[in-house]
């Protein structure tokens, strides 16, 4: 049985471990869960994370529960099939569809998770990082998976829902250590349908494009969207489509913050990292750890994350190789042959 100890990371760390031990069916003990954090122990987006892989792999589980400090995981086979979970209230679905994701490297079975929730919340990528960043990017190595939004689920009420599809995936070697030229920018801006007299979405691809028009000299197309939620909530998400990479940079609508400068945010930190040099953003770099861990290849970023350090120890402890090289520039994560 793997242990880890939890004060090393936050509930990534947490999530991480649990999709490892179901790709390589070990067991695996948790203790200190969250240990380093002002409330320690699972919250509820762990514990549906934990409930969903336990579902799909049929695991023996012990301390799956709120406030759990001590968690114990004992995977099965990955089953397939169709799975139903309730994050609750606005508990992060891209955090649990996070940690199934890895599945479909090991899976020799389609599998679907349907998920009620946060689609867009404090502590996240939303869910449209998912669709229009991460995804695509790994599907041009081969992940087979696709996400489905049916309702936006923001803070506090949620209500959100999704479906995540994953087919059983040969996920070749990601190497993408070069972003190449910026071909394109594409802006997308949701609020909720109460806010539609005041325009606030369009208000969002305004103040993005403002932002970026002086000086990025590439096409910018926009999307603006009005949906229904359970909560009032906006959120614009700025995605960079390089020759050989995505990226994606994100805000939140809060009361009292103008939605120009929602979109100001978001697109400033665009800015940032088209001036600095990595092939991938740094959310992406956290995310893509456990598809090169096991497919192998090699990616920069323009800055080591906590998540990073963390995860890399971690890998490590289930006996993969992640190497990590920084300079004044750029980070380079690589694992196995690239």
């Amino acid at each position: 049985m793997k242990r880890i100890d939890g004060r090393e990371g936050g509930g990534q760390l947490v999530r991480l471990a649990v999709a490892l031990a179901a790709i390589e069916g070990v067991p695996v003990r948790i203790d200190n869960v969250r240990g380093g954090r002002d409330e320690p122990g699972l919250r509820a987006q762990h514990v549906a994370a934990l409930q969903t892989v336990g579902t799909l792999t049929d695991a023996d589980s012990e301390g799956v529960e709120v406030g759990s400090e001590t968690v114990v995981f004992r995977p099965g086979p990955i089953l397939g099939g169709d799975v139903e979970i309730e994050v609750g209230t606005a508990g992060s679905i891209p955090l649990v569809f996070d940690t199934v994701l890895p599945l479909a490297m090991a899976t020799e079975t389609p599998f679907t998770v349907r998920a009620t929730g946060g689609t867009d919340v404090k502590w996240s990528p939303p869910i449209g990082y998912h669709r229009f960043v991460k995804f695509p990017f790994l599907q041009r190595f081969g992940l087979a998976a696709e996400i489905g939004v049916e309702r936006r689920g923001f803070y506090p009420r949620g209500g959100g829902l999704a479906t995540l599809k994953v087919s059983p995936s040969d996920v070749a070697p990601i190497n993408c250590q070069e972003r190449g030229e910026l071909k394109g920018v594409t802006i997308h801006s949701i609020a909720t349908a109460d806010l539609q007299e005041a325009e606030v979405s369009k208000r969002q691809v305004n103040g993005a494009r403002d932002a970026l028009e002086s000086e990025i000299d590439v096409p910018i197309s926009t999307r603006s969207e009005s949906v229904q939620s359970h909560s009032t909530g906006t959120v614009v998400l700025v995605v960079a489509k390089y020759e050989h990479s995505l990226a994606g940079f994100d805000a939140l609508g809060e009361p009292g913050w103008p939605a120009e400068d929602v979109g100001k945010a978001a697109a400033q930190e665009l800015r940032r990292f088209h001036h600095a040099t990595g092939a991938v953003d740094r959310h992406l770099a956290d995310q893509l750890l456990p598809f090169l861990a096991r497919a192998g290849g090699g990616i920069t970023t323009p800055t080591l994350t906590d998540h990073v350090r963390s995860s890399r120890a971690l890998l490590e402890t289930f006996g993969y190789e992640v190497d990590v090289q920084t300079d004044s520039e750029r980070t380079r994560i690589s694992t196995g042959s690239t």
